[in-house]
Order: structure tokens, then sequence, then C-alpha cells
């Protein structure tokens, strides 16, 4: 009995005897102690973003958009841009339904993606040239350029919110406000002059057209001095504007309203 029990006393050595807790307990209450406050970060941030986000777009529903990161970028770039907002009543009609015809023919009848053309594009090996009005403004607005997954994952979850929030003629008086016309030359109005020497209000069916249709290569076409590519591309946007005008399609954001 006397050898069993000293045979015990024996076995209980070490940090479970003592109460101390071992080297390797040790070393992992910093590290998940680390870990916990980094995804404590992780959240605050990530929970900060989505508030500024959305303040912003509330904000930008009502109130004119002072920059993009974009157009901050080549402002840094070029030393300036041209640029002046205009509201949707200083804008002529025909530029509203030409950008639509070029842009995004169907924009008033979807709620920030057009699946038809989604559909067509996939079929056909990409989705490029899928974009809707929408998305693209919120690239233009909230984002930034090139074509990566993290972009298209974060437009595709803020669009159907500035839809949701925005009417259908404050999406696009924002998108012709913030476009790319020209190096350098954003929005409407610059571009009206720039190309032209006329205010957004005045421009013509022929020059709004020309203007809608440099929209996916601003900085390689000239809508004052326009290739024949370009000139052809102009006269079926003002074909499609005019198509829109007398279908319906254009009566989401025609109707005047505060911009």
């Amino acid at each position: 009995m006397v050898q069993a029990r000293r045979t015990s006393k024996a076995d209980k050595t070490g940090p479970e005897a003592s109460g101390r807790p071992n080297a390797a307990d040790a070393l992992q209450k910093p590290v998940r102690g680390r870990v916990r406050q980094a995804l404590r970060w992780v959240l605050h941030a990530g929970a900060a973003l989505v508030a500024l986000l959305l303040a912003l777009i509330l904000l930008y529903a009502v109130v004119p958009p002072p920059t993009t990161p974009y157009m901050l970028s080549e402002s840094r770039r070029l030393g300036g841009v041209e640029r002046s907002w205009v509201g949707g009543d200083q804008i002529a009609p025909v530029m509203l339904r030409s950008v639509v015809a070029a842009e995004d023919a169907n924009f008033c009848l979807h709620w920030g993606f057009d699946m038809a053309e989604i559909r067509r594009a996939v079929a056909q090996g990409g989705t490029r040239g899928a974009s809707t009005l929408s998305q693209q403004l919120v690239k233009n607005v909230f984002l930034w350029h090139g074509r990566s997954w993290p972009r298209k994952a974060l437009e595709a979850v803020i669009t159907p919110v500035v839809e949701l929030v925005w009417t259908k003629r404050r999406i696009l008086v924002v998108y012709l406000n913030v476009a790319e016309f020209d190096e350098g030359v954003f929005g409407v109005e610059a571009a009206a002059q720039h190309h032209f020497g006329v205010s957004a209000a005045d421009l013509t069916a022929v020059q709004a057209a020309r203007l809608a249709a440099v929209l996916p290569d601003p900085k390689g076409r000239d809508a004052a001095r326009p290739s024949r590519s370009v000139r052809n591309r102009a006269a079926a946007i003002a074909d499609g504007a005019e198509t829109i005008r007398l279908d319906g399609r254009a009566a989401c954001f025609e109707p005047a309203a505060a911009d």
C-alpha cells in the first residue's frame, strides 16, 4: 500500500500538479487574443464602410457628387480636369434619350441589371457590354475602374440599393455629369462646351448622338471630328433615341424632377 501511494504521487508531477499552465497554453492565449482583436477591427471597419456608403447613397440622391475616384485620379495625372455640374432641366432631352439608346435601351424596364443582356453576353463568351447605366453609375461614382472580381462583386451589391433609393431620372442625370467624354473632360456640360461650343441644354440630336457614341472609348473617339465608325454609330443612336421616345421606353426619365 505504501508503494502504491508513492507511485501515485510520482505520477502527479509536471504543470498539472503545480497548477501552472504549460508553455504551449501560455503562447496560445496571446495569439487567440490578437486574432479576436483583429476580427473585431475588421468587423468594425466593415460596418463603418457600409455606413459611409449608405450615407453617400442617400446624400447623392439629392446633392451633386463633388468628384469621383476616377476623376481624382485623372486630375492628378493631367493636372486638372474640365467639369461643370448641370441639372436635368439643363440637359437637352434628346441627350438623355441618346445615352439610353447608346448604353442601355431597356433602362426603364430593369431594376439595375438587364438579365436578358447578361444571358446573351454569357452565351457569347463573357459579360462585356452587359453593364447597365445603373451599374456604370455605381462604378463611376462609388468604385474604381478596371476589370476585377472584387469591384464587380461590390457593384452587384450597391446597384440594387441605388436603384431602390434614387429615381431613374436621378441615375441618368448623375451619370451624365460624371461620365468622361474626352481625356479630362467630365460631364455633359463640359463635353458640349468642349466639342461643340454650346451648352448641354442646346445640344442638337446629331451632337447628342455623337457624344453618346464616344462613351465606350472617350480617349480614342472624337465627337467633334468623328471617324466614319463614330458617325455610323451616332446615326444608329439617333434612330434609337427616337424609337425609345415613341415606344415609351423613355417614360421613366422624361418627366421633370428634382435633380
